[in-house]
């Protein structure tokens, strides 16, 4: 049954001011500066300078493409920030730099082999950048008369456009003119329409037509009138990654598929065809190819199959920059039974860059609390500030860091904008950290349900190195 949407006057809410906080929305990039030094505190990031400088070095040579087919994994405990550079370098790569995030458990949840799963993840993060031109019709919108049967089924009509060098007179059909009126063109408007699509863009309104700004309301944007011939031939840039011309060209529905889900295993042999005629247009120069990155976190749960299979694909001529996150020492790779540095074969480690990152001091956990509260907009205490830090250096930052919403919670319940050390104290009797829940289990002595007693190791017991 379709959805019920109502415009009701009572039903409507100014949704553009709302925004999801996460864990790391706080990150604006990997505040660096021109020289690529690490500042103290700058767009989000806070300490890890060494890692933070590794990861521009790579990231100057991702934006020069000259590091395609290469790996680095980043090592370190939970709660140092490894996800958090990942994500730094996706916003300072930009929109136009492909950048693919998904949990090494990805691969096995999905409705398709595994390596199938990464080979999609792989052409999600490399970009094609395509040139194309096109014919347009830009210039000032001078006069538009439109003529309709008695009927009203059919309608004709002129269009005058000028530029600061010509004018010309368009004859225009039933469709040119439903596009116009649905652009809800008038005189004075400066408009450009695509010859091959047919789509009616407003630029804006001319500045000869400035005087009536009162007619037209303070939004009104107003640009200078074209110069040069009304007609003209224009470059149009396009960016699409690999994956998204595999998947338009192995459906029936076309690029439609894309908003279709799931979208199903791909034939090797159509993916050669699209790179062989990719290779055909970047040496026509219709094409660029724009290597991306693959972020894998907690690369550690992939198995020995996914390793093999990284290992061949970073050696194919369009392979991304493949970065993995890992918390794990001495670990056991999955489906073997061997253990090996961060749970990867020694084979898969020769080849990737290793960053480690280590602990936050005090005053760095301080400063990122502090970030977190500008971001939640709360109003902590210096007192308040102070408990958090210690618990944060006690237990984890993740635990304190979500401690911050909760005591805000507890403030408003009392009316106060602050948030005092009481609040803090109080939401941590209520949620109990990693090690007061392992004491706590202690003290049951075996009480919980399907607890084992003797503490036997079962031969069907999961897997937790």
């Amino acid at each position: 049954m379709a959805a019920t949407i109502s415009t009701g006057a009572t039903e409507l809410r100014d949704i553009t001011k709302m925004e999801r906080i996460g864990a790391h929305s706080h990150i604006r990039g990997l505040g660096l500066d021109d020289r690529l030094e690490p500042r103290t505190s700058s767009q989000g990031m806070v300490g890890q300078a060494k890692a933070r400088k590794a990861a521009g070095m790579i990231l100057k040579m991702v934006q020069e493409g000259r590091i395609a087919g290469r790996a680095m994994l980043f090592a370190g405990p939970p709660s140092t920030g490894k996800t958090a550079i990942a994500l730094g370098m996706a916003q300072t790569l930009g929109a136009d730099v492909p950048f693919t995030m998904i949990a090494a458990s990805e691969v096995f949840s999905l409705s398709m082999s595994k390596t199938e799963a990464l080979t999609q993840a792989l052409r999600r993060s490399i970009g094609v950048r395509i040139k194309e031109e096109t014919e347009i019709i830009e210039g000032e919108v001078v006069e538009m008369q439109i003529d309709r049967s008695l009927t009203g089924a059919t309608k004709t009509g002129k269009l005058t456009i000028k530029t600061t060098d010509m004018e010309t007179v368009y004859e225009l059909g039933t469709k040119m003119i439903d596009a116009l009126s649905k652009e809800k063109v008038t005189a004075g408007d400066v408009i450009a329409i695509d010859k091959t699509s047919g789509k009616v863009s407003k630029l804006g309104r001319s500045f000869a037509r400035s005087r009536d700004y009162d007619a037209m309301g303070a939004d009104t944007r107003f640009v200078q009138c074209p110069e040069g011939e009304v007609q003209k031939r224009k470059e149009v840039v396009h960016t699409v990654s690999l994956h998204e011309i595999d998947v338009i060209n192995s459906r029936t529905q076309g690029f439609l598929a894309l908003f279709a889900g799931d979208t199903g295993e791909i034939k090797p042999e159509l993916r050669d065809q699209i790179n062989t005629k990719v290779a055909e247009w970047r040496e026509e120069g219709k094409a660029e190819i724009i290597p991306g990155v693959l972020f894998i976190d907690e690369v550690h749960m992939l198995d020995i199959e996914c390793f093999s299979f990284l290992n061949r694909a970073l050696e194919n001529e369009l392979s991304p920059l493949v970065i993995m996150a890992s918390n794990r020492g001495m670990a056991r790779i999955r489906g073997t039974k061997f253990r090996s540095p961060h749970g990867l074969p020694v084979d898969l480690l020769d080849r990737v860059l290793i960053v480690s990152t280590s602990p936050y001091s005090e005053d760095e956990i301080a400063q990122i609390i502090k970030i977190r509260c500008e971001e939640e907009d709360v109003n902590l205490a210096e007192g308040a500030l102070m408990v958090l830090t210690k618990i944060a250096g006690d237990n984890t930052l993740r635990y304190a860091l979500n401690l911050i919403s909760t005591a805000q919670v507890i403030a408003r319940k009392r009316k106060s904008a602050q948030v005092e050390v009481d609040d803090v104290r109080k939401v941590y009797g209520y949620f109990m950290d990693e090690k007061r829940s392992v004491q706590w289990l202690k003290e049951q002595q075996g009480q919980l349900v399907f607890e084992e007693i003797g503490g036997e190791a079962r031969e069907d017991a999961m897997d937790t190195s």
